[in-house]
């Protein structure tokens, strides 16, 4: 029986998690647009952090944080890392007027390998749907997720939580004789 509650747990968060595959891909195609308060650029070691009320936008993503690092390497973005109280982000799903929004304590993002984590008080949310965890990790080239709760918690809100709402169903029209 746990066996099958676990693989019935596993079934739903893929069905969940799917959603953010399909982000808006022309996204990657614009340019990034950062403000802040104070920032802080290395031109050398192509770093530049920003403080204080970041705004970080491309295209249909929007990403807001306390402090952004960016790292730029040779063909432009690298790695961003993020922190804030949650640092929060939403950007529209591809081919739909959905938004896909995570909210976390530290976001951290790998440009070169695609690889997307969100840490602390994780949370997905696309319309009714939610995912929650201590980190949620998400690598787009292979579109594979993880989600971690705290294994030694001793409380409910220390393991990972999914909230999975019915979609509305469609009739089929009467086939006809």
């Amino acid at each position: 029986m746990q066996t099958l509650k676990q693989g019935l747990c596993v079934g739903l968060c893929a069905a969940l998690l799917s959603f953010p595959a399909h982000a808006e891909k022309a996204d990657r195609e614009k340019p990034i647009h950062l403000e802040a308060d104070t920032v802080t650029i290395d031109d050398i070691k192509k770093v530049s952090v920003y403080q204080g009320n970041v705004i970080l936008s491309q295209g249909t993503m929007l990403v807001r944080a306390d402090w952004v690092q960016v790292t730029q390497n040779a063909e432009g973005l690298d790695k961003v890392k993020a922190t804030g109280r949650p640092v929060a982000f939403r950007q529209k799903m591809d081919g739909s007027e959905e938004y896909i929004e995570g909210f976390a304590d530290r976001v951290e993002f790998d440009g070169v390998t695609r690889q997307l984590e969100l840490i602390g008080q994780a949370r997905l949310r696309r319309g009714s749907d939610e995912l929650r965890g201590t980190q949620i990790s998400y690598n787009a080239n292979t579109e594979f997720f993880k989600v971690a709760g705290q294994p030694d918690a001793k409380t409910p809100s220390g393991r990972v939580r999914a909230v999975i709402r019915p979609k509305p169903r469609t009739e089929k029209p009467n086939a006809k004789p």
